[in-house]
């Protein structure tokens, strides 16, 4: 077979893969989008199709029954305040690692590993007494502290696999120059570990807005320091208008949403100015 037939084929068919991934990916979100819109009738009955009537309300039915507007807030600081602390703690010491390749080092990283091993509920318990003797037991203040523990193991594994990646040479090279740790940090390692970083964010700012577990037991149900994984359960009842349920959903779903997007793209562009200047 002719090899540029070859190449077209298997463009053709790399391109109806893609759309039909793509497909696959949008379909839970157009049938979110219209049953937010919908009458409990009309989600059971006619599930793909455009509402007949499209009910706006059930937005502001959401926002108001189950006090969206607080839990989002919530959510938003403590991730914010906890991805912040994270790459606080995680990017020195994922610089420290890939500087070193000693035994120590090599501990410590087995050490960070074995906190995979650990299952988030068999902390739950020593979490609450820890909360308790701190006196930050149904505190948003806890949650912020709490979750960049949880979320240092993952981190430091992977940005110490990104600062390895900088060159020797240009490690080197600054050095000769007088820069010290603080500047070689700063200016060698964190931009070319940019897409890294970038990626722990997008990583654990889903996993700390989606958290339920450690949010209801230790943060609690009150108005006032609930998330917004702790309110949406407020919405179901014998009687859910699952409309107002869906609408709900979306509208926890779209800051994530909205973030991942900005995020990502500028990670591609980290990723295209990194490939460009190698």
């Amino acid at each position: 077979m002719n090899p540029r037939t070859t190449r077209r084929t298997a463009g053709r068919t790399a391109t109806v893969l893609s759309w039909l991934y793509a497909l696959l990916l949008a379909a839970p979100l157009y049938y979110l989008a219209v049953s937010a819109l919908k009458t409990n009738v009309e989600i059971f009955t006619r599930p793909f199709a455009l509402p007949s009537r499209w009910l706006w309300g059930n937005s502001a039915t959401a926002w108001r029954t189950a006090g969206l507007g607080q839990a989002l807030f919530n959510s938003l600081l403590i991730s914010v305040v906890a991805i912040a602390l994270t790459l606080a703690l995680a990017v020195p010491a994922a610089y420290a690692l890939a500087r070193q390749d000693t035994r120590l080092s090599r501990w410590i990283t087995g050490a960070f590993s074995a906190g995979f091993l650990i299952p988030p509920f068999a902390a739950l318990i020593p979490t609450v007494i820890l909360a308790i003797k701190l006196g930050l037991f149904y505190t948003r203040e806890f949650q912020m502290l709490f979750l960049p523990a949880s979320a240092l193991p993952l981190s430091v594994l992977l940005l110490t696999q990104f600062m390895r990646t900088v060159p020797p040479a240009l490690v080197e090279s600054a050095a000769l120059d007088g820069a010290g740790h603080r500047r070689l940090l700063t200016s060698v390692f964190i931009p070319i570990a940019m897409p890294g970083i970038v990626s722990v964010t997008i990583l654990q700012l889903l996993t700390f807005w989606n958290e339920y577990l450690f949010s209801l037991t230790v943060t609690g149900t009150a108005p006032n320091v609930r998330t917004v994984q702790v309110a949406l359960p407020t919405l179901i009842s014998d009687a859910t208008n699952v409309g107002v349920l869906t609408a709900g959903t979306v509208l926890t779903l779209l800051p994530v949403y909205v973030t991942y997007a900005l995020a990502s793209r500028r990670m591609q562009e980290a990723l295209t100015a990194g490939a460009v200047k190698g």
